[in-house]
């Protein structure tokens, strides 16, 4: 197969990929297709500068056959590679539920703080879900365990026991620091949360993956911004 013609088997696959985005079957040229489904898809957005290239270079090579068999503009292997895997990415990409599906570790709020102290010096842990039964609590992370040691520190209070989760919560709810998401959200919508709440001064410390992404349903996965940072 030509390089011309896997290009626009691509391209065509990409076309119809774009319509299923925005949920659209009247004919709409493509560059209206790219400027719709960026605002639905945070793929699209990522990679339009490309997408708005190739429609340019099919045109080319569309409108300007100088004969049936030949092509005045035949594309470079690298750019036919280049279409395919956009192709790829955006009719199959990659889900938060395949990717980030782990058993999490989740505590209860009468747990001690030193159980979540051996998980950090064990496993580096730095975020914990709570539950009180099978109801979503809160989120612990190690600021607001630093914030706990602090309170302690600054009035002087002498610690008789190890508080409890529920305690060491107290430092947390000033913040919303979490949220939950559907285990059917794609990876880059999940980049895009995280972004979007840095960029709102009020940054994530964990995305919680259940089913459809409601905080009473079993916890399948997590997502921590080291996590988002390895995603390209």
């Amino acid at each position: 197969m030509k390089n011309s013609e896997r290009f626009l088997s691509a391209f065509n696959r990409i076309t119809f990929t774009l319509r299923k985005i925005i949920k659209v079957k009247e004919h709409m040229p493509f560059y209206r297709l790219v400027d719709l489904a960026k605002k639905k898809s945070p793929l699209v957005k990522k990679y339009e500068d490309d997408l708005r290239s190739f429609a340019d270079l099919r045109n080319v090579i569309v409108h300007y056959r100088v004969s049936e068999n030949f092509i005045i503009a035949e594309p470079h292997i690298q750019v036919v590679e280049r279409i395919e895997y956009i192709d790829q990415l955006l009719a199959r990409p990659s889900l938060v539920g395949q990717v980030f599906r782990k058993n999490v570790v989740t505590f209860q709020t009468n747990d001690s703080l030193k159980e979540v102290l051996d998980i950090i010096q064990e496993r580096k842990y730095t975020q914990f879900p709570v539950y009180e039964g099978r109801d979503f609590q809160g989120l612990i992370t190690t600021v607001g365990i630093t914030n706990w040691l602090a309170d302690i520190a600054n009035h002087k209070i002498l610690v008789y026991e190890m508080p409890t989760l529920r305690d060491i919560l107290n430092y947390e709810k000033k913040r919303v620091n979490y949220r939950f998401i559907s285990r059917y959200l794609t990876v880059y919508h999940a980049k895009e949360i995280y972004k979007e709440s840095v960029e709102r001064g009020k940054r994530y410390d964990a995305l919680l993956i259940t089913e459809h992404g409601k905080p009473h349903q079993k916890l399948i996965g997590i997502i921590t911004p080291l996590d988002l940072m390895k995603v390209h």
